[in-house]
C-alpha cells in the first residue's frame, strides 16, 4: 500500500465504532489528491498518490470493459470502448472499429473473458496498459487461451481502448487474478524525474527512432542481448506458448530463445513501425508494427506483430517496459 506522510491522532475513541474510524481513514487515503507545495513542485509522496489514483482508474476501466463484455457480448463491449484510430492485431495491425463494425466479423466472433493481472499508467493519467489471462469461447470448439494486452488512452476524460493484442498459449490460464500496485512500483522507480522526461528533446520522434534501433539491434546482438540492452530491469515479455516473463534476465532469455527458434542466423529481421502515442507527461509511450524476414525458396519467412510499452529512464533513454509478439 502507499504510505501517506501524515499523522492522525485519535483521542478518546472508546465510544466510537472502530471500524467506522478505519473506514473513514481509508476513505481519506483513497481520495487524497496531490497537493502542490509553496515551491510549485509536487513532492514525491504526492506524485505517488496521484499515480496510484490513475492506476486505480485504469484498473476500474478495464474491469468495466470485461464486465460489459460478459453482459452484452464481445462486439457490443468493444464498440463501446474502442477509441477513434484504435488498432487490433490479426494478420498485422488492422483498424479496430472497422473490423468490429463488419457484419461478417460480428457473426463469427468468439466470446471472451479476461481479467487484468498487471496495470501500468503514465504520470499524466492519459496513457496506460493492462495485461492478463484470456479465455476465448465458441459453441462448437474447445476454449482457447492466452494473454490479452491492451493499450488505453484517456480521451475527453474517459479511458478508451486504443490497441489490443493477444499472445496465445496452448493450455489453461486461470482468471482468478487481480493486479497489485506493488508490481508496478519497481517500473515507476526506474522512470526519469518529470523534469528530465518533459525536456523538449524528448519527443515522439525520439521514441520512434528507439523503436527502429531496437529492431536493428536484434540483428546485430540477437534477441536476448538486444532486450537486455533496451529493456528495463523490470521489463515484461508476453510471447505465444509461454507464461509472462518478468525481469531482465528471465524476459531476455525467453525472448532470445523464441526468436532463435523462429529465425536463422543468416536471415535478418526487418522492423516496420506503424504507429504509437506519447503521454503528455512524456515518460510513457507505446509503439506497434510488424517484424518480418523475407521469404525464399528454402525457408518460410517469419512475420509477427509487435506492441511495446516504453518508459523514459533516468539515463535519458527510452527502454522497453512491456514487449508483446503475435506471429501470423
Amino acid at each position: 500500500m502507499l504510505k501517506v506522510r501524515k499523522k492522525i491522532a485519535v483521542v478518546g475513541c472508546a465510544g466510537w465504532n472502530k471500524r467506522l474510524i478505519l473506514l473513514l481513514l481509508g476513505f481519506q487515503f483513497i481520495t487524497l489528491e496531490a497537493q502542490e507545495p509553496e515551491s510549485g513542485e509536487v513532492s514525491e509522496p504526492d506524485q505517488e498518490v496521484s499515480q496510484y489514483q490513475h492506476w486505480l482508474e485504469l484498473m476500474s476501466a478495464d474491469q468495466s470493459f470485461a464486465d460489459l463484455s460478459a453482459e452484452i457480448g464481445r462486439t457490443g463491449a468493444f464498440l463501446e470502448f474502442l477509441g477513434q484510430g484504435s488498432t487490433v492485431f490479426r494478420e498485422g495491425p488492422v483498424d479496430a472499429l472497422g473490423l468490429y463494425s463488419t457484419e461478417n466479423y460480428q457473426s463469427n466472433v468468439q466470446e471472451m473473458s479476461w481479467e487484468a493481472h498487471y496495470v501500468d499508467v503514465s504520470r499524466a493519467g492519459d496513457l496506460g496498459l493492462t495485461a492478463g489471462p484470456l479465455t476465448l469461447r465458441a459453441d462448437e470448439s474447445p476454449g482457447q487461451f492466452g494473454h490479452l494486452i491492451s493499450i488505453w488512452q484517456k480521451q475527453e476524460n474517459r479511458w478508451v481502448l486504443m490497441a489490443d493484442i493477444v499472445a496465445a498459449i496452448p493450455g489453461f490460464l486461470s482468471l482468478e487474478v487481480e493486479p497489485n500496485f506493488d508490481d508496478t512500483r519497481p517500473v515507476l522507480e526506474e522512470t526519469a524525474h518529470p523534469v528530465m522526461a518533459t525536456a523538449e528533446t524528448n519527443n515522439m520522434q525520439l521514441l520512434i527512432d528507439r523503436d527502429n534501433l531496437f529492431g536493428q539491434s536484434i540483428n546485430f546482438r540477437g534477441g536476448q542481448r538486444a532486450l537486455l540492452r533496451y529493456g528495463l530491469e523490470n521489463t515484461r515479455v508476453y510471447l505465444p506458448g509461454m507464461a509472462a516473463a518478468v525481469g531482465a534476465e528471465s524476459a531476455s532469455s525467453v525472448y532470445g530463445a523464441f526468436l532463435d527458434n523462429q529465425l536463422s542466423t543468416t536471415n535478418q529481421i526487418s522492423l516496420s513501425h506503424m504507429g504509437g502515442f506519447l503521454s503528455a507527461s512524456k515518460e510513457v509511450g507505446y509503439t506497434y508494427g510488424t517484424m518480418e524476414t523475407l521469404q525464399d525458396d528454402t525457408q518460410q519467412g517469419f512475420r509477427t506483430s509487435y506492441m511495446r510499452l516504453w518508459r523514459f529512464t533516468e539515463s535519458n533513454e527510452w527502454k522497453i517496459a512491456v514487449e508483446v509478439l503475435s506471429p501470423y
